[in-house]
């Protein structure tokens, strides 16, 4: 299967322009636009490791955290659109934020988006010690509550806030939001009893929930998750809006070679269809994403479409103080 993939990506290379096949011919950054050990980033560095092996060159993930993601994506859109700078794009930087702050890209116009990864499905996590067993529990205590209960995002205008957000909104549980900078920083606090819950992607907390230091109420995939199938769907329990991953692509500043996107995306689907990378990722419930840069840029597209309304009706939601 391996050298499958990789004759076809000799296929695509052989058929590009000089310029396209020469790239790169020295080290690529990737941006990730979040923390260290936030949702997302072990599935982009296991995919661009797998990407650099094939391509004979390095390809290195560079943090610039900040504003919801925005900080880094506005470096990308910003740089020269040559192929050696590259975003970690995806649901939270290029969707939620830009509908809720004042950016200074557009997400359509200012990018040139090249393959999908797919993403981790959020989760709403509680501790070990927490004393609902249920989601319809949780809601009921946060209701029985004056202060109600306080849940732990990777930031204020991301999607996991945003759905936290939404699921308060849907069942009327009160809630109460308190933003980490990253999935990392959050699920560490969870983990510790420094807040009592959190909505956070399943990758971000899968090590803590092996260990037992944590369980999950629900999960935001449209069918339950092989490795742990007594976690019940929002959908199953009635809450179909609350389904989605949080996914990340790939991307680069507008004006890429479209050669360029071409051998990306070539390189990108061949690593995310290796077996090794597969395995990999199912644990964490990912689902390797299949679609060609037209078709990513559509999706991307279609996607702002359906969550930034709904961002911007939170647009001006603060911040409030942690009740725990």
């Amino acid at each position: 299967m391996k050298l499958r993939f990789l004759l076809a990506l000799l296929a695509v290379c052989a058929a590009l322009p000089a310029p396209a096949q020469d790239w790169p011919s020295r080290p690529v950054v990737v941006v990730m636009p979040y923390r260290p050990g936030g949702g997302g980033e072990s599935m982009v560095r296991l995919v661009m490791a797998r990407v650099s092996q094939d391509m004979g060159q390095q390809f290195v993930i560079e943090n610039r955290a900040g504003a919801g993601g925005t900080i880094g994506a506005t470096y990308v859109a910003k740089a020269r659109p040559d192929g050696y700078i590259l975003l970690a794009s995806g649901l939270g930087s290029g969707v939620v934020a830009p509908a809720m702050e004042t950016v200074s890209f557009d997400s359509m116009k200012d990018f040139t988006h090249i393959a999908l990864f797919g993403g981790p499905p959020p989760v709403l996590a509680v501790t070990a010690a927490f004393p609902g067993q249920t989601l319809q529990q949780y809601i009921e205590l946060s209701r029985a509550r004056p202060e109600g209960i306080a849940f732990a995002s990777s930031g204020h205008g991301t999607h996991v806030h945003l759905l936290g957000e939404l699921f308060s909104s849907r069942t009327g549980a009160k809630m109460v939001h308190v933003p980490y900078n990253g999935g990392g920083p959050a699920a560490a606090d969870l983990m510790a009893g420094h807040v009592p819950s959190a909505f956070v992607t399943l990758g971000s907390i899968s090590q803590h929930l092996r260990a037992g230091k944590i369980r999950i109420l629900a999960v935001a995939t449209s069918s339950r998750v092989a490795e742990f199938p007594n976690v019940p769907t929002f959908g199953e329990l009635g809450y179909k809006e609350l389904t989605g991953a949080t996914w990340f692509g790939l991307s680069g500043p507008a004006g890429l070679p479209r050669a360029v996107a071409v051998k990306l995306n070539a390189a990108v689907r061949a690593a995310m269809s290796s077996p090794e990378v597969r395995g990999k990722l199912a644990g964490e419930a990912i689902e390797a994403g299949e679609l060609d840069p037209d078709a990513f840029t559509e999706f991307f597209r279609a996607e702002i479409a359906r969550w930034a309304p709904i961002a911007r009706t939170l647009k001006d939601s603060a911040p409030k103080p942690a009740a725990r």
